[in-house]
């Protein structure tokens, strides 16, 4: 039987160093929100699969449709023998997004190809080539979605030129001084020094920045963009690869703004687990592209439709929405408490909507100066204690939660637990 020295030695020998691996532990089994790694050791899961688990792992419903559909077919390709499973999805999700009018849908397979097709759809239907993204967001690794991300190391190294027509305006992060006026103002800049306004097909970003530090996007900041596009002709995008399907306290992230995106990209959690992604829109929007103009072989696969239409099921039936505000105060009430002590690392601006939580690990108490360092001890410390953890952010000293929104009492009670020994320890 394999032990995980073993598997990293022959990981490392198979595998290119660009595939970075947090730790070098390797799954086994998991279930819920716990999993246990080839030598027998039990971890309590708070990064599911970067927001991919919101319904856990293996949850038994998913489960169980894959299995169904398993026994019908798995895969014939939508473009050429369609299927029901792929209509049914688009139909539910439709209804769910908070876009007014008539609505369609496309699936894809990861967060970077609805990416990807959403720019493309964009381009299409206003027949302009410029997209404005924001600093410290992400969007995904492929060549557009790199370009569109506003992080060089380690998403932009080495890759040579990226593509035209993408231009970054500053995020708003109160511990970076930066306002939404100061965004605003930049992107009027923008328009007056560098792109015209009437060549720009769309602004994107993420309702909260994932890698960028979990930094919610001002509702402000959101109603002036709406502004700015409709005077403009500009669409709005809406990337919820991670803060899409509850995780944020509303079923989208951009919910709390009340502002309407002209589209959506989705990934992530909208499978439990199964590689699916997808693009939602205004249907004028969305019948920009000529047909054949979007796809993809396994765009949309059949076992992973079966298994979104029962995490939607999950999300409604055991109220994950609901779930996630009560986990999220649960998770600040305790960071607020250990932020306290005198014998952890130092802990500054813990955030976050829903259970999209985070918090920076600071050189010192009271200051807003990153500590990267001992970032890493946290995450470090948190998997000997049996937490696995993750790191985030511009200066790389953010600790993000993403436990399962199906986590019990219990064992979020024990991750918590492991988590402030971790920053005890952390701090020598």
């Amino acid at each position: 039987m394999s032990t995980n020295s073993d598997l990293q030695a022959r990981r490392t020998a198979a595998i290119p160093r660009g595939v970075a691996t947090a730790y070098p532990v390797f799954a086994e089994r998991a279930e819920g929100s716990e999993l246990w790694d080839k030598d027998g050791k039990r971890f309590i899961d708070f990064a599911g699969g970067i927001a991919v688990l919101n319904t856990g792992h293996r949850h038994p419903k998913v489960i169980a449709a894959v299995k169904k559909q398993l026994d019908a077919f798995t895969h014939t390709a939508f473009q050429i023998v369609p299927y029901e499973p792929y209509i049914e999805l688009c139909e539910r999700l439709n209804k769910l997004v908070p876009i007014s009018g008539p609505v369609k849908s496309l699936l894809f397979s990861t967060g970077a190809e609805a990416v990807e097709n959403a720019v493309k759809i964009a381009r299409a239907f206003t027949g302009r080539t410029n997209v404005i993204a924001f600093s410290g967001s992400f969007h995904g690794r492929t060549l557009m979605a790199s370009a569109l991300t506003g992080k060089v190391a380690p998403y932009k190294k080495k890759f040579g030129p990226m593509p035209g027509g993408v231009w970054h305006a500053p995020f708003p992060v109160p511990q970076f001084g930066v306002t939404v006026a100061d965004s605003l103002r930049a992107i009027e800049y923008l328009f007056r020094a560098d792109v015209d306004p009437v060549n720009v097909a769309a602004f994107i970003l993420e309702p909260v920045q994932g890698e960028g530090g979990f930094h919610p996007a001002p509702t402000e900041l959101l109603e002036g963009l709406r502004k700015l596009c409709d005077q403009h002709g500009i669409l709005l995008i809406a990337d919820e690869v991670q803060t899409g399907f509850a995780r944020t306290g509303k079923l989208f992230g951009i919910e709390h703004s009340g502002v309407e995106p002209d589209i959506m990209t989705i990934a992530k959690s909208l499978a439990g687990g199964f590689p699916l992604s997808g693009v939602v829109g205004r249907a004028d929007v969305m019948d920009g592209p000529e047909p054949g103009g979007l796809g993809g072989t396994y765009a949309g696969s059949p076992l992973a439709c079966a298994a979104a239409l029962a995490v939607l099921d999950v999300i409604e039936e055991e109220k994950l929405v609901e779930r996630a505000n009560t986990l999220g105060k649960k998770i600040k009430d305790d960071l607020q408490r250990i932020s306290q002590r005198n014998d952890t690392v130092a802990m500054s601006a813990i955030r976050g909507p829903g259970a999209m939580i985070a918090f920076d690990v600071v050189k010192a108490r009271g200051g807003e100066e990153p500590d990267a360092d001992a970032t890493k001890r946290v995450t470090s410390a948190a998997l000997a204690e049996g937490l696995v953890l993750l790191s985030c952010g511009v200066h790389a000293n953010t600790i993000r939660i993403l436990m399962p929104l199906t986590i019990s009492d219990e064992v979020l009670a024990e991750g918590m637990a492991k988590l402030e020994r971790a920053l005890v320890i952390a701090n020598g």
